[in-house]
């Protein structure tokens, strides 16, 4: 790990908590929560986008196998669309932590900003590759994410969804443009927004 984070808290029921998704036109942002065990330690946990999909499979199923608790969650594209990507986001890890049993004690949330809740937390920027509690809940929601988006891609063909999983690229911003917007689509992002002509 880069950096290695160094909390106050001293107890062992420490969450990590990370979401994946919030820069794709497409999909639901999953977030993931996990409480590790010290006693079973799992090396490699790192950043998910540092790891290939094999390897972040692998270590997806080491946590569900060995972590004390985790848990996976996610804000709905309606939910976007209605609260905003950074909202949306928030409630997503809120979810994620509070369906976690056993609850944690403390929580660590990567990123600069906390969602609003009544968990003893803090922000750690860059925490996906300094805390492996945040590294294993990104790891977490990204298998599941990507899974997801694949299962789109069966759904509404011709969009690439498995390849890109939901993000502006040329091929996605292409077929949108051929094949329109589907139901799994944001349309409050502005490529979406700009094909349905709506303004704002």
């Amino acid at each position: 790990m880069d950096d290695l984070f160094q909390q106050a808290y001293a107890g062992d029921d420490i969450a990590g908590v990370d979401e994946v998704g919030r820069g794709p036109l497409a999909g639901d942002v999953v977030a993931a929560a996990v409480i590790l065990d010290p006693q079973h330690p799992i090396a490699g946990l790192r950043d998910s986008k540092r790891l290939s999909a094999a390897r972040r499979e692998e270590l997806a199923l080491a946590i569900r196998a060995h972590a004390l608790a985790w848990s996976v969650a996610r804000a709905t594209v309606e939910e976007i669309d209605r609260l905003n990507i950074l909202q949306a986001s928030l409630l997503a890890m809120k979810r994620a932590v509070e369906a976690l049993q056993p609850q944690p004690g403390y929580v660590l949330v990567d990123g600069n900003r906390l969602p609003q809740w009544s968990y003893a937390a803090e922000p750690v920027v860059k925490g996906d590759n300094r805390v492996p509690a945040i590294a294993a809940a990104s790891i977490l929601a990204k298998v599941q994410r990507d899974a997801e988006l694949v299962e789109l891609e069966e759904r509404y063909p011709g969009y690439g969804f498995a390849a890109h999983k939901g993000y502006p690229t040329a091929a996605h911003l292409s077929a949108l443009r051929e094949l329109g917007v589907t139901p799994a689509h944001r349309r409050s992002f502005a490529p979406v927004r700009a094909l349905l002509g709506e303004s704002g």
